[in-house]
C-alpha cells in the first residue's frame, strides 16, 4: 500500500471506532418503543355478530329519532327503521326540502346508507315549482333582460332612495 491509502484506511477505521464508541458512551435517552400485546384470536359466532348489529342498529335508530325530534321535521312524524346500518325513512311531508334533510340527518347519526321513502305532497311540489319560476324571473330582472315586465310601466326601474335608474341616469334624463 502506498502512504496515501494507508492514511485513508487509518482515518476510516478511527472514525468507525469513534462512532461505535460514541454509542456505548452516550446511550439514547428515550426508551425503546413498546409493542402492543397481541390479542388472542377469538371466533365470533353468527349469533354474536347479529346481536352486535342489533345493538348498533338500535343506537343508530335512537340517534336518528333524537335528531328528528330536535328539528322542524319532527312535525312530519317520519318512521325510521335501521337494519345492518342501513336506515329506511318513510312518511309524507308538505315541505319538499324535508326529504333531503332527513337523509342528511340519518347519515350524520351514523347510518351507513339511507333508503328514503318520504313522499312529498302535491301542494309541496306546486309550491316548489312556483318558487323556482319566481327565482328565474328575479334573475332575469337582475341581469336586465326583461326590465319592462318588472316595472310594468315601460319606464326604467329606479333604485330606491337614489333618484337614479338602474342604467345610472337620473330619473328625468332620457337617452341622448
Amino acid at each position: 500500500m502506498t502512504m496515501r491509502t494507508s492514511r485513508l484506511a487509518a482515518a476510516i477505521i478511527s472514525v468507525a471506532a469513534l462512532g461505535l464508541g460514541a454509542q456505548t458512551l452516550y446511550p439514547p435517552t428515550y426508551p425503546p418503543p413498546k409493542r402492543a400485546p397481541i390479542a388472542p384470536k377469538t371466533t365470533v359466532t353468527a349469533a354474536q355478530a347479529q346481536k352486535e348489529h342489533a345493538q348498533t342498529d338500535a343506537l343508530i335508530e335512537a340517534a336518528i329519532r333524537a335528531k328528528f325530534a330536535k328539528s322542524k321535521i319532527n312535525a312530519d312524524k317520519f318512521q325510521v327503521h335501521v337494519q345492518g346500518g342501513v336506515a329506511t325513512i318513510e312518511g309524507k311531508t308538505d315541505v319538499i326540502q324535508h326529504k333531503g334533510v332527513a337523509t342528511r340527518m340519518a347519515k350524520g347519526a351514523g347510518a351507513v346508507a339511507v333508503n328514503n321513502h318520504v313522499q312529498s305532497s302535491e301542494a309541496a311540489k306546486e309550491k316548489a315549482a312556483a318558487n323556482l319560476a319566481k327565482g328565474r324571473r328575479r334573475a332575469q330582472i337582475k341581469r336586465g333582460d326583461a326590465r319592462s315586465e318588472a316595472t310594468g310601466s315601460g319606464k326604467p326601474a329606479q333604485l330606491l332612495g337614489t333618484g337614479k335608474s338602474v342604467s345610472g341616469r337620473s330619473a328625468g334624463e332620457g337617452r341622448k
